[in-house]
């Protein structure tokens, strides 16, 4: 399991979307990564998520990311 904020984000990307964020610039996947981080830190919806699920709940917040554009 990846260690770092950004090998931690694209894995709890699905296949597809890994792929697509995986070609941008590192600045960029560093961003998003912070994002996503920033999403998990503060959304509380996602913290009953966390404790059922801590995967579901890191993609739940990947996609979130993703899906404002984040980046």
């Amino acid at each position: 399991m990846p260690t770092d904020a950004v090998g931690r984000f694209l894995a709890a990307l699905d296949p597809e979307h890994r792929e697509a964020v995986s070609a941008k610039p590192l600045e960029e996947q560093e961003e998003l990564a912070a994002a996503w981080e920033r999403e998990l830190e503060t959304d509380t919806e996602l913290d009953t998520l966390d404790e059922l699920s801590p995967p579901a709940a890191e993609a739940e917040a990947a996609r979130r990311v993703l899906d404002r554009g984040t980046g």
